[in-house]
């Protein structure tokens, strides 16, 4: 079975490359297009910071506009991502999110996860990265 393009990297939700330096970046980076990290717990900590800011930055804590932001339809089938991430964590796609609600949160990026790669996530890797994301950039 060939592995995903976000487990291979570390990235489990497949951040694209920018200027952000994330800790637990890998020295080299060999994906042209996303980053790679040193193990999963980093590239789950990246994503909990960036929902966070989404709320912080841009007012928004919902599923829908989460992943509307994250996998815009022009690259995805975005309505089908929020439905699939609404449905595993049973929440509703408007629903407010509580961004400091650690299982909320880890189930909500275990499903994001799981969309990006095809297999569930690992919920202890997940955990890691919540807890690795209280320290902040």
């Amino acid at each position: 079975m060939k592995i995903s393009r976000g487990l291979r990297n570390n990235n489990p939700l497949n951040i694209r490359r920018n200027k952000t330096r994330w800790r637990g970046l890998s020295a080299e980076q060999t994906d042209s297009a996303f980053f790679n990290f040193i193990a999963p717990a980093w590239g789950y900590r990246a994503a909990f910071i960036t929902l966070k800011n989404y709320k912080k930055l841009h007012g928004i804590d919902t599923i829908a506009s989460w992943v509307s932001r994250w996998a815009p339809p022009v690259e995805n089938d975005t309505v089908s991502y929020v439905n699939f991430v609404a449905q595993k964590t049973n929440l509703l796609p408007n629903e407010k999110i509580d961004c400091n609600n650690k299982n909320v949160m880890c189930n909500i990026v275990a499903a994001m996860s799981q969309m990006e790669n095809g297999v569930p996530a690992k919920m202890n890797d997940v955990e890691e990265g919540w807890r690795l994301s209280l320290g902040g950039n």
